[in-house]
């Protein structure tokens, strides 16, 4: 992670003025332990099909990577100074642990995997995030998807 320091202007001037919001009171989850629960991902990568376009800059929008998706067709089209690609370029799982959330399914240790993960553009205003969140709280839920694993960049 860089130091705010390091980071040139005018990012950093950008990253310092941004409101933080506030998530209000957290509410007690309850639900089954975590060997019934079926586990989704959802990145702040960008990543996406080889086939896709890459996401734009600051893009809300979000891409579903269906668990079959071959791990060589995942592109990550994330990009800053802040960030080196190379552990991703070399094991996926440094980014997207699909394989080893498969070995958890299959030891018992989670219930299941889902059909689908999802990803966001990483450094994108939370303020815009509003309808991208409800979409893909939508889709989650479709999937039985009852814990998810938050994967940020």
């Amino acid at each position: 992670m860089a130091r705010i320091d390091d980071i040139p202007q005018p990012t950093r001037e950008h990253i310092i003025a941004l409101e933080i919001p506030s998530p209000g009171e957290r509410p007690f989850v309850s639900g089954p332990a975590l060997r019934q629960r079926r586990v989704a991902m959802v990145s702040s990568a960008a990543l996406h099909d080889r086939r896709e376009l890459p996401f734009l800059p600051g893009s809300a929008e979000y891409r579903a990577l269906p668990s079959s998706l071959n791990p060589a067709d995942i592109r990550m089209s994330h990009v800053s100074i802040n960030y080196d690609r190379s552990g991703f370029q070399r094991d996926i799982n440094i980014a997207y642990p699909i394989d080893r959330l498969n070995e958890l399914a299959a030891e018992g240790v989670i219930g299941s995997v889902a059909a689908t993960h999802y990803s966001v553009m990483g450094s994108t205003d939370p303020r815009t995030m509003g309808e991208t969140v409800e979409a893909l709280s939508g889709r989650l839920a479709a999937d039985n998807v009852d814990a998810v694993l938050f994967l940020p960049v």
